[in-house]
């Protein structure tokens, strides 16, 4: 150490060369690096969706479902295979291990589900794997002051408003949602058809057989050759009403009665051609007007910041190009994560400030608080230099590792620039000091900085959401800490030979000193037993008061933004589902007024973003999301809880309410509610009965709302059953029946027209029938026709409910919100008590899973890399001190440090959750860097033959003022991340509150 510190003072400007380079290189590292919210998690889900027409949930579980799981189930890697059955649709998720190789489990899995691919009776079979960050960057509300013609709207939205957009670099794809097509639309109906004796089928062919090009070969002539082709005659309305479909006779009047004219039969003389809007998929409104919604989604790995940027600039002159055009942003991923990570620098840059502050209320000397100072911002940016080569961004987890290690970068100067005035004071040079004064606490300073690093290893091993969501900081904070142990020994002794004078140590005012505290020692001493007793006593009562504390998962986050899920009935129509969500907007508007902002509401299926729910979706479904404004100071969750009041009167619409959408949350899989009960069984008639069961008993439970039950009443249906034997006998064709019906229903395809550059859809379209319509309808074979109740009983029922399976075992599930402020473990004791209430048949049980499930699991996870971080800091320890029994002496500060966190929480009101966790492992190598560095100074004075009592005394007077310095820089460099806003703060503050509250009663 030595060497290095003799190097350092003797070679100045090769120490500044190195400096320079490396503050050069770091800032070229800095501007290389990508940002981000989250780093980029490996999430070990994929999802297989399946349709299969209008099959019943039990078919689409027996013949498909079934046997997949079965199948998947045996892959390496999965850990859970659990799915949802519903009428011509599933989905079935895969969950794996985190360390899984998730590419190679995509392609084994795509291999598995090949051949169930080639069944004619599925329509679609897709695998797909969520990814947190590739959701839409922006979400955009296009509309027009005067128009509300949603084809209008898409017609400027796809031809010029994508097309400038995704030109922007960054940018891999543009989505809408909410609009209408423009389609050629024939109206007719049976009784004119019959009339006539024409079919749709004879419509459909005449349309087709007019509306193509047909290859006549080649003429050559003079030497060319000229290719002979048909041209299409329909190009406009007009050519399709005036197609002739079919011939009329009639007795001539004025010649011989047998004499029979034809009259031909244009199409328009049985319906109307018009052209008309599509029925759309979804609607999408923006307070209270119809729009368009614009997806947009950025390529993989590109720097979603600058995406935003470039975004916002082109929608500006976008907006300039097309007057009348509206665009409001209703999600801005790129703003969240530029406010969010703003938030992390802010607490950091105070925290750092707070930091300076007292080492110059200590020191009382401007050059020596610049030196130390320095030791900051050169170990940071030296820390991106590594984040750069490890591949990391820049984002809210390695940030807040910046954040919650500013203020332990200055303790390794501290110590070292403590110990070289020290030496000043007691006469030697400058320059010797600076040598003699580094070597001296060069072991203490790094032993102090690798068990620090160490306690976060098993956080860099561990498995889980919890390992991959925490690695990056782990990794940032260890870099950091690297780099302030490297500046302490190269540059702090190299600036202090060259910029402290002795005579300025001598003659200027000492800064604050500690002299009580060698007196304090002395008593403490010599009530050894009493100190014992006290420090066993708080340990004693912290203990005992844990269990009052409460935990959580995560952190709940405090936003400006809730969402209302609505889901009616199945089988509602679309404009069903739009009046309701009309009428809960008016509710929101009557409870907000003028806090809000923006209410944006989609109904019926989402077919933009992607997301694990869409096959799932229908016309029943609809979800609105309000924003309030930024000065608003109504609590989120109070309004829920008025909502819920409100709108939970009517038991056969569902509404779930969720807070500010959190993208941990979905990373952690808890984007479901906190409480979920899943009963298993076989059954279904006996799960619904014990789930009604449940649901009567959590209903007693006051702490919860929002509670629903997943087994419900399944989609209306016609049944007609034809009867074979009479079809038979009237040589009926069941699959003729069938085809007619559909026609009935449905209407046909006719091809296509293109006009104004597009293909317009041609769809024969019949009026709407109803059930004693459908009974009387005319079914043709040949000549002669039948009535449908003739040849077939036609019923009304419903179909079977929606099937919920988790590993190859039918569930029912039931979910409940929490109210806030409750904590999760509090309230799973209650649910739990209430489900051992009911009577459970053999065979069948309810557990509470969800986020308890994952709670319980990273807690478990997170003890055993507590205790391994506590092994490997005693391990370090054993090393610097080669001595089995001092190790054990300095590890005493962890229990110790332990009843400061758990009591930090207990007066605050707060749970224990992950966050917390983690601050109390790191508290596992901050807190003993003060008795290191005692402990050394006893050792180094024992070694001196001074008595062990004096040793302790003397050590403790020498470095009292570093530890309370270090101490408090850490201290107060934390503590604007306790007090900040937004998601990012509830992240980082349980941390903070744990590492604070550990290091002042360690300290103490």
């Amino acid at each position: 150490m030595e060497k290095i510190t003799r190097f350092s003072v003797k070679y100045p400007v090769s120490v500044l060369m190195i400096i320079i380079g490396i503050v050069l290189m770091g800032y070229i590292s800095y501007d290389k690096l990508g940002t981000d919210l989250l780093p980029n998690l490996n999430n070990p889900k994929l999802f297989i969706e399946l349709q299969a027409g209008e099959q019943p949930p039990e078919e689409i579980e027996k013949q498909y479902v079934d046997n997949i799981e079965s199948q998947v189930s045996r892959l390496d890697g999965v850990i859970s295979v659990s799915s949802i059955c519903k009428v011509g649709s599933s989905k079935i998720d895969i969950e794996y291990s985190w360390n899984q190789d998730m590419d190679a489990a995509f392609l084994e899995l795509q291999k598995v589900i090949t051949r169930f691919s080639q069944n004619d009776n599925i329509d679609e079979l897709n695998i797909s794997r969520y990814d947190p960050n590739s959701d839409p960057i922006m979400l955009i509300a296009m509309s027009h002051t005067s128009t509300s013609d949603m084809n209008e709207l898409r017609k400027t939205a796809q031809n010029y408003v994508r097309n400038e957009l995704i030109r922007i670099e960054g940018i891999a794809d543009i989505q809408l949602a909410g609009q209408e097509e423009e389609e050629v639309v024939i109206r007719t109906d049976n009784y004119l058809l019959q009339a006539y004796n024409i079919t749709a089928d004879e419509i459909v062919s005449k349309i087709n057989s007019l509306n193509r090009n047909v290859s006549g070969g080649s003429i050559t002539q003079n030497g060319y050759q000229y290719n002979v082709k048909g041209i299409k005659i329909i190009d406009k309305l007009e050519d399709i009403a005036n197609i002739i479909i079919g011939f009329k006779e009639e007795n001539s009047a004025e010649s011989n009665a047998n004499t029979v004219d034809k009259f031909p039969i244009y199409l328009k003389d049985i319906a109307t051609v018009e052209m008309a809007n599509k029925e759309p998929d979804n609607i999408v409104i923006y307070n209270g007007k119809r729009c368009l919604s614009i997806s947009v989604y950025k390529e993989t790995k590109y720097n979603t910041v600058k995406a935003v940027e470039r975004l916002s600039n082109c929608l500006k002159n976008i907006e300039k190009a097309l007057p009348g055009y509206e665009f409001h942003i209703v999600n801005n991923q790129g703003s969240f994560i530029s406010e969010a990570i703003g938030e992390v620098k802010k607490s950091a840059l105070i925290g750092i400030l707070l930091a300076i502050i007292i080492l110059f209320i200590f020191l009382k000397r401007i050059n020596s608080t610049i030196i130390i100072s320095i030791s900051i911002p050169i170990s940071i940016i030296a820390t991106f230099n590594l984040m750069f080569f490890n591949n990391l961004t820049i984002n809210i987890m390695t940030l807040g590792g910046l954040a919650l290690g500013a203020g332990m970068l200055v303790d390794n100067a501290i110590v070292v620039m403590e110990n070289i005035f020290r030496n000043i004071e007691s006469g030697m040079s400058p320059k010797n000091a600076a040598i003699k004064g580094t070597a001296e606490v060069g072991g203490a300073i790094t032993a102090s900085t690798i068990t620090t690093i160490v306690v976060f290893l098993p956080i860099v091993y561990l498995q889980g959401a919890s390992g991959e969501l925490f690695k990056d900081q782990a990794w940032t904070v260890a870099f950091s800490l690297l780099s302030s142990l490297f500046v302490a020994i190269l540059v702090i002794p190299m600036l202090s030979s060259r910029f402290i004078k002795k005579r300025n140590i001598v003659e200027k005012k000492k800064g604050k000193h500690f002299e009580w505290y060698g007196n304090l020692l002395g008593k403490l001493l010599n009530n050894k037993g009493k100190v014992i007793l006290l420090s066993f006593l708080l340990i004693i009562i912290t203990v005992i008061l844990t269990p009052y504390i409460g935990s959580d998962f995560i952190p709940k986050t405090e936003g400006k933004e809730f969402t209302v899920n609505i889901t009616l009935e199945d089988g509602s129509k679309l404009n069903k589902t739009k009046e309701v969500s009309s009428n809960v907007e008016r509710i929101i508007k009557s409870l907000i007024k003028t806090d809000i902002d923006f209410i944006y509401t989609h109904i019926g299926p989402n077919t933009i973003s992607g997301t694990d729910k869409s096959v799932l979706e229908d016309n029943n479904n609809s979800y609105i999301k309000v924003k309030l404004k930024n000065d608003s100071h109504l609590a989120i969750d109070d309004l829920i809880t008025q909502l819920d009041k409100s709108l939970n009167s009517n038991s056969s619409i569902k509404y779930e309410f969720t807070g500010s959408e959190s993208t941990i949350a979905s990373i952690m899989g808890t984007e479901e509610a906190p409480i979920v009960v899943e009963i298993r069984g076989e059954n279904l008639n006996i799960l619904e009965d014990i789930s009604k069961q449940i649901l009567s008993k959590i209903y007693e439970v006051e702490e919860l709302y929002d509670i629903s039950n997943s087994i419900e009443k399944g989609t209306p249906e016609v049944d007609i059953k034809i009867d074979r034997l009479q079809a038979g006998i009237l040589n009926l064709n069941v699959n003729s029946v069938s085809s007619q019906v559909k026609d009935l229903l449905s209407g046909k395809s006719a091809g296509t027209l293109e006009t104004e550059g597009e293909l317009k859809n041609i769809k024969i379209s019949l009026p709407e029938v109803d059930i004693a319509k459908l009974e009387e309808m005319e079914i043709k074979s040949g000549t002669k026709s039948y009535r449908l109740d003739e040849i077939a009983d036609i019923s009304l029922n419903y179909s079977p409910k929606q099937i919920l399976r988790v590993n190859q075992s039918r569930i029912a599930k039931i979910s409940a919100q929490i109210n806030k402020g409750i904590a999760l473990d509090k309230v799973v004791q209650k649910v739990n008590e209430k489900i051992n209430e009911v009577n459970f048949p053999a065979n069948y049980k309810a557990i509470i899973s969800g986020e308890e499930a994952k709670r319980k699991e990273s807690f478990n996870n997170l003890a055993f890399a507590l205790i391994l971080s506590i092994i490997l800091v005693y391990m370090v320890m054993a090393s610097q001190f080669e001595s089995l029994v001092h190790p054990f002496t300095i590890l005493l500060t962890i229990p110790l440090a332990g009843v400061g966190s758990l009591l930090a929480f207990i007066l605050l009101g707060k749970s224990l959750n992950i966050m917390a966790y983690i601050g109390i492992i790191m508290l596992a190598g901050i807190a003993v860097n003060n008795s290191i560095i005692l402990v050394d100074a006893i050792n180094r004075l024992k070694s001196k033959d001074l008595p062990l009592e004096n040793a302790i005394i003397q050590a403790g007077m020498q470095r009292i003022r570093p530890i309370i310095m270090t101490s408090l820089t850490t201290i107060l460099a934390l503590l604007p991340l306790t007090l900040g806003f937004g998601e990012s703060a509830s992240l980082r503050s349980p941390m903070a509150i744990a590492v604070i509250g550990g290091l002042i009663t360690s300290t103490i």
